[in-house]
This record gives structure tokens, C-alpha cells and sequence, in this order.
């Protein structure tokens, strides 16, 4: 098995890897797994991953599969998800990012498991339509109705995470 430069990446690329797995899962002990199921079977073809150019681009299309495959058994489970907001931890000021990151990890849990994952890829990875269209399977179109539907989601639960409206709903269409 040739696994030249695999530990390498996985350092490099881990931490990235991990937020994607986030944004998809919404809990970390899930992330972690789902990051690990990923890695594991990348190690197996690393060789031919590396000569086909784009090896982090499999892993996460491999992301997003396996959380589709548990999106399918959980809607078979038949899971509610409520329009709840939970109400966001007072702080002082001094730790705005991080409650600013908070509240927006609260509010992504609210979307649906495929606007997350488009959001992710769109907004916080900078991946263009097509791109996401390609890794999602589905058309340009679905990723940018997807994204405007989640967008106007997170503007009703928590408008002061979305400081120009305008401007996302711009980079939409």
C-alpha cells in the first residue's frame, strides 16, 4: 500500500476536514467519525488518489455520501426537527467570535442536512456553484435555490448573524 505523504495530509488538511464534517454533522463526536470513516477508506487507494491529482476532493465527496447515506436512515426513523431556536449565552463582549460561531452553529442545525452541507461548501470553504453542484449530485440550480432557501431560514431565526442580507442573497444567483 503506498501511503506516501498520506500522514502528511491528514495533518495539513485534518483540521478542514473536520470543520467540513461539522457543518454536515452539527456534533462533534459524529464530525470526528465521519472525518475518520473518510480518511480510512482514503488510505486504502492513497496511491491512485495521489496520480488522479485530487485527493482531498475525494474525501470529501466521500464526506458528504456517508452523511447523505445517514440522512436517508434517519428520515427512515422518521426524526423531528423543530423550528426552536435555542436562546444564545450572554456574554460580555469580549468573546464575540466565538459566541458569533456559537450562535451560527445553533442556527445551521436548524437547516436541513443538504442546505448545510451547501452552505458549508458555498460560504465557508468559498466553493463556486458548479463545484458544489458536482460534489452535492445535483444541479447548479438545486445548490442555488438551496442556498437562498437556507439563507432566508437563517435570516428569520437569527437576522444579526447576517450582517448585509443584500450582499448574500447577491452571491446566490
Amino acid at each position: 500500500m503506498d501511503t506516501d505523504g498520506f500522514t502528511e495530509f491528514v495533518a495539513n488538511r485534518g483540521p478542514a476536514l473536520l470543520r467540513m464534517a461539522l457543518a454536515l454533522t452539527a456534533d462533534r463526536a459524529l464530525a470526528e467519525d465521519l472525518v475518520q470513516e473518510a480518511l480510512a477508506r482514503a488510505v486504502s487507494r492513497w496511491g491512485k488518489l495521489l496520480r488522479d491529482g485530487d485527493p482531498e476532493r475525494y474525501i470529501r465527496a466521500v464526506m458528504l455520501n456517508e452523511t447523505r447515506s445517514q440522512w436517508r436512515r434517519r428520515a427512515r426513523r422518521h426524526e423531528v426537527i423543530t423550528d426552536q431556536v435555542p436562546e444564545p449565552a450572554a456574554t460580555d463582549g469580549t468573546e464575540h467570535g466565538v459566541a458569533h460561531r456559537i450562535d451560527m452553529a445553533n442556527v445551521l442545525k436548524h437547516l436541513t442536512p443538504r442546505q448545510r452541507a451547501i452552505i458549508y461548501l458555498r460560504y465557508y470553504e468559498d466553493v463556486s456553484v458548479a463545484e458544489t453542484a458536482a460534489l452535492m449530485k445535483c444541479s447548479p440550480g438545486t445548490v442555488k435555490r438551496q442556498s437562498s432557501d437556507a439563507l432566508k431560514r437563517i435570516r428569520r431565526l437569527a437576522p444579526e448573524l447576517m450582517p448585509d442580507n443584500d450582499a448574500a442573497e447577491r452571491e446566490v444567483t
